[in-house]
């Protein structure tokens, strides 16, 4: 059995959900918010296509619900280059990093919600991030100018940047600042991306960076972490573009085994100009990752989870005629959808030593089910990074209905083609930090079940003023619930886990009053509700379109332009 259908088929709509099971406690607080795309079936990669926003909120009768219900929101995110493809849909087309148009690149920012103290960002790989006002959730700005950011990635006409960057940046709770990538694409030393790091301060509109020198590698920067006084960024290693199929070939990249990590102390970046190489220390690690987290206290030692992406090639995308690895004709809703996981998942936490360049593991955990490690509730607040109890995770399971024949020939040698011809059920696991012991484990036994990005909801969040204002009672990730997102074609469901004891199974169930389904959504975020857009120093899109960027676009484009930099003027 592939995913489910409504994956690709279902409509972004608000609807109301109601408890269908179990009780729904009183000391959960906020709302989640997930990040995902609008699939118009115009890219070839589904996930490049243009983002929403949705929002759960965790509080009965809250954002206009009715009594004892709550409330599902999705909202298209209205960047500059939405706008202008919404007045001008025929000039762009698809490539390898989403929407080009005579505009420039589009910023799709479809991957992660951010929330920031009382705002909200969303990200992605190929952009810079973009604020929400959280309230309404409507596009508010971009994160710093073009120039500040040290132009595109890499040249192109237009008024809207290439700007390669992070899906996940991260707030640093002292510096008050974000950190985050840029990629430059390089000839030296070897033809690639030069990676950078990048800090944003939020009351601002410019960005500082510092390029790594003598680096150049061919993947992506998706994660970016951090403890008090490093900065940490790895090569993702699963997401590579192919060239050959870029121009209408067959793919013939594949990701790799290992991958490097570079380590930047931040006080080395205090007074360093932008613009300035700086030389990071670098490691290397196994397997290939798209998510690590580091603990913020780095008192006895650089300690990080590493969630490995075994043979999880994100780049290797489903087509229509594709047959599944049993010789099973694909379903052609699922084209768009990426290659999911060819081998089981290794979830490892290391320390990394920057004085001796080691890497030393502490635990780690892999086994016959852990397919498709999708994503991670975490307690972000600063006390909750600091000193972390629990880990908890999301395994999608095998699913060979969607592992294309292509790609297990591709990878000939290096999968299990028994293995990956048996499905087996997701599963919502809870790990100890530091041994990876696994603690407790709740199965889904429906096949039809597509479980994706938990969070974790903290008790008595903000109602210790001696705290951190995401911080709960305990904090950890022991004290407080995970929240699962479950994805059926019988409808779409919220299942709720007390954080201490996952494996009791949900203390609650919500589910669409109409049993409505929604489209794929990617990761998630807990935050407190909030009602008001904060006051603070914004880019403008108007500002950014100088003589030079507005004279690189046909003049009978010039009034859309103009249209659409009025109407962001008016936010």
């Amino acid at each position: 059995m592939p995913v489910p259908g409504s994956l690709t088929t279902a409509a972004h709509t608000d609807f109301e959900l109601e408890v269908v099971a179990g009780a729904w406690p009183n000391d959960i607080t906020g709302e989640m918010v997930f990040s995902t795309v609008q699939n118009s079936r115009k890219l070839d990669a589904a996930i490049f296509d243009w983002g929403a926003i949705c929002r759960l909120s965790l509080e009965s009768g809250a954002r206009g619900a009715a009594a004892g219900r709550f409330a599902w929101q999705s909202r298209s995110i209205q960047t500059p280059s939405k706008r202008l493809f919404d007045l001008h849909p025929e000039l762009f087309v698809g490539s390898a990093t989403g929407y080009q148009s005579p505009f420039g690149p589009s910023n799709a920012s479809n991957t992660a919600p951010l929330p920031w103290g009382n705002r909200l960002f969303t990200t992605w790989d190929a952009g810079r991030p973009v604020e929400l006002n959280p309230d309404t959730l409507e596009f508010v700005g971009e994160v710093g100018s073009i120039d500040s950011w040290g132009d595109s990635s890499m040249a192109t006409a237009g008024v809207l940047p290439f700007l390669f960057s992070s899906a996940h940046p991260v707030v640093d709770p002292e510096r008050n600042c974000l950190w985050t990538v840029k990629l430059d694409f390089v000839m030296e030393p070897t033809f690639g991306l030069r990676p950078a790091v990048v800090r944003w301060d939020p009351d601002g509109t410019t960005v500082k960076f510092w390029p790594l020198e003598g680096i150049a590698f061919s993947s992506s920067i998706h994660t970016v972490s951090q403890t008090r006084n490093w900065v940490i960024l790895a090569d993702s290693g699963n997401f590579k573009a192919d060239p050959e199929e870029i121009f209408g070939g067959e793919r013939s990249v594949t990701i790799d085994n290992e991958a490097p990590v570079w380590l930047i102390r931040k006080d080395q970046l205090d007074d360093l100009a932008s613009g300035t190489p700086i030389t990071p220390i670098a490691f290397m690690m196994s397997p290939s990752v798209g998510h690590y987290y580091a603990r913020w206290d780095d008192t006895d030692g650089i300690s990080v989870v590493w969630e490995g992406m075994d043979l999880m090639d994100l780049g290797f995308y489903l087509k229509p005629s594709d047959l599944d690895v049993n010789g099973k004709a694909m379903d052609p809703d699922l084209a768009g959808l990426y290659n999911m996981a060819m081998a089981p998942e290794t979830i490892v936490e290391v320390q990394f030593d920057p004085a001796t360049g080691k890497v030393m593991e502490q635990g780690s955990y892999k086994a016959d089910w852990t397919f498709n490690l999708q994503l991670s509730a975490i307690d972000w607040s600063t006390e909750g990074m600091s000193r972390p109890t629990l880990h908890h995770v999301s395994y999608q399971g095998c699913r060979p209905g969607n592992i294309s024949d292509r790609a297990a020939r591709l990878y000939e040698g290096r999968i299990d083609r028994d293995i990956v011809s048996r499905e087996t059920p997701g599963a919502l696991a809870t790990f100890e930090r530091g041994s990876m012991d696994l603690k407790a484990r709740w199965e889904y036994t429906d096949l039809g079940d597509h479980i994706t990005s938990p969070t974790f909801a903290p008790r008595g969040a903000g109602a210790d003023t001696s705290k951190s204002s995401y911080s709960g009672n305990q904090p950890g990730g022991h004290d407080g619930y995970v929240v699962q997102p479950v994805q059926n074609d019988n409808g779409f469901r919220i299942e709720l886990f007390d954080a201490a004891s996952v494996g009791a199974g949900p203390v609650a169930v919500l589910q669409g009053t109409n049993k409505e389904c929604v489209p794929m959504v990617l990761h998630s975020a807990w935050m407190p509700a909030r009602y008001e857009l904060a006051s603070a120093q914004r880019l403008k899109f108007s500002s950014e379109i100088t003589d030079a960027r507005l004279a690189s676009v046909a003049e009978e484009l010039h009034a859309a332009i103009h249209k659409v930099a009025a109407a962001c003027d008016e936010i």
